[in-house]
């Protein structure tokens, strides 16, 4: 007689799911995407000895006509301030920091990665906030790099005639932190054109319109355009940077230092906010 065995049925295994990439996930993730491109290190390197060489440019020239100057009178000169930060250099800077800073959007629009993106992180914003922490994080070390350097080598320059001042002189810290963070608060106000427009041409174009074509066309003269163009990056730190009082007879209106301050802290804020909210209601 045979006796018949049952065997227990063998549960099948449930899938495991995965689980939720982290912040800090999300920050190295978007940390390799930045640091995979061939051409980041060298841009970065390129644009960092392009401003720091003007900066020298600006102080060999000035090393000129020092040199035709009395002791006396080059002792009143006093702090050289766009010798040290010269615009031509860091205008170039605002260039390229605001057009890579775009780039970290739109280049993910335009392959499609942006789709595996989101379907990997839903949340969008999230997303979003991971880039602004590591295009400000790495802009600012580039920047802090570039202001330093720009700083020692002019100094190291015009100290040949005895016109170079340390560190500690009065307005030098402050021109170097504005000059500084003027990489990073054009970076973000690039990657908040990106996420808006999301194309390349149209968003390299509307970051260097707003950056650098737009506040040259404000006067100085009636308070109205004033207001427009100390409202603007550029005209920010050109205040920030001046070490000396504003003229009381001038018939320009200045910018105040808390004022440009603001607008530095202003512009990358809004930038970043609609970046958000436009990434959160807009199809991919």
């Amino acid at each position: 007689m045979t006796t018949l065995t049952t065997v227990p049925p063998t549960m099948s295994a449930a899938p495991l799911a995965e689980p939720p990439a982290h912040f800090r996930d999300l920050l190295a993730s978007e940390w390799i995407k930045i640091r995979s491109l061939r051409s980041t290190p060298w841009t970065l390197a390129l644009t960092t000895l392009f401003v720091i060489g003007s900066a020298a440019v600006a102080a060999l020239a000035e090393n000129d006509n020092l040199a035709k100057m009395s002791p006396a009178a080059r002792t009143d000169q006093g702090f050289m301030v766009f010798d040290a930060f010269p615009p031509a250099g860091y205008m170039t800077l605002m260039l390229v920091a605001g057009s890579i800073g775009a780039l970290t959007v739109v280049s993910e629009y335009s392959s499609g990665l942006i789709r595996i993106t989101t379907m990997a992180v839903p949340a969008r914003g999230t997303v979003v906030l991971a880039k602004t922490v590591v295009t400000a994080a790495l802009w600012t070390a580039v920047g802090t790099v570039i202001s330093v350097g720009c700083f020692l080598v002019s100094q190291a320059i015009l100290n040949a005639n005895h016109a170079g001042v340390p560190l500690t002189h009065p307005g030098v810290f402050r021109a170097l932190a504005a000059s500084a963070l003027l990489a990073p608060v054009s970076a973000l106000i690039g990657l908040g054109f990106g996420a808006l427009i999301r194309h390349s041409a149209a968003t390299m174009v509307t970051t260097v319109f707003t950056l650098l074509m737009l506040p040259p066309i404000f006067s100085q003269s009636a308070h109205w355009s004033a207001a427009v163009s100390h409202a603007m990056p550029v005209t920010a730190w050109k205040r920030l940077v001046q070490n000396w009082p504003p003229d009381p007879h001038s018939l320009a209106y200045t910018a105040t230092v808390p004022g440009s301050w603001i607008v530095y802290a202003l512009w990358p804020l809004i930038a970043v906010v609609l970046a958000v909210a436009v990434v959160r209601h807009r199809d991919v």
